[in-house]
């Protein structure tokens, strides 16, 4: 029986992109459904995911026999050097009735087409992780960014040494920089301690999540 408790998520081809993503989503608790129309990619990942099957993304008919609405979210994630794939499968994900579909995008024109026909999101994966890593060699401390709403961010950083000895409330953050620490973590610790207090001492080694605008983000982690 399928735990109901589980988000149900399919990923629509599997390329190096879409391998990972399906087994990182397995791990994070999501119910994955794969479909690719390579057999070997199937039986590669076949043990990993809840259910894998060999079909093709243009395929209206083989889509409409294994999904339905209540499939919270598609991704489509094609490695092939034609759109037209892509874009066959959006529209097939729409006529079906799955409310979020992400499709990665070859560039700005792709992209463009895809949110014409249906995709609520567009998924650019070199680009994403090139400035990923940029953000990463220029701010040395940064060890990942998340994107929100509008320009927020969510950006994990060692705590810098300016801020060792210091309080939370003596730190400045929210005065100067106009972020808030979410969660604190300790070299030995392996899990976050959220919403610490303004008394909150900074120490060495520790690593803090922060929330702000990228602007406001990128000034704090300014060599």
């Amino acid at each position: 029986m399928r735990n109901s408790a589980m988000k149900q998520v399919c990923v629509i081809g599997l390329s190096q992109f879409g391998m990972h993503l399906a087994r990182s989503l397995v791990r994070m608790g999501c119910e994955v459904l794969a479909i690719d129309k390579n057999e070997q990619r199937i039986d590669a990942i076949r043990d990993e995911v809840h259910r894998a099957l060999i079909g093709d993304a243009r395929d209206y008919r083989m889509l409409a026999s294994v999904l339905t609405p209540e499939i919270e979210e598609a991704v489509i994630a094609l490695g092939e050097d034609t759109i037209e794939p892509s874009i066959l499968c959006t529209l097939n994900l729409r006529r079906i009735g799955i409310k979020t579909i992400r499709s990665t995008a070859f560039n700005d024109d792709h992209a463009e087409i895809l949110r014409a026909v249906g995709a609520t999101e567009i998924i650019f994966p070199e680009r994403e992780t090139a400035e990923r890593t940029a953000r990463r060699v220029a701010s040395p401390g940064l060890i990942d960014m998340f994107s929100l709403a509008e320009d927020y961010r969510i950006m994990e950083v060692e705590v810098p040494p300016e801020l060792h000895g210091k309080s939370l409330a003596e730190s400045g953050l929210r005065t100067t920089y106009a972020l808030l620490v979410l969660a604190l973590r300790g070299r030995d610790e392996e899990h976050y301690r959220f919403l610490p207090t303004g008394d909150t001492v900074f120490l060495p080694g520790q690593t803090m999540m922060v929330m702000g605008r990228e602007l406001d983000l990128a000034r704090f982690v300014a060599p």
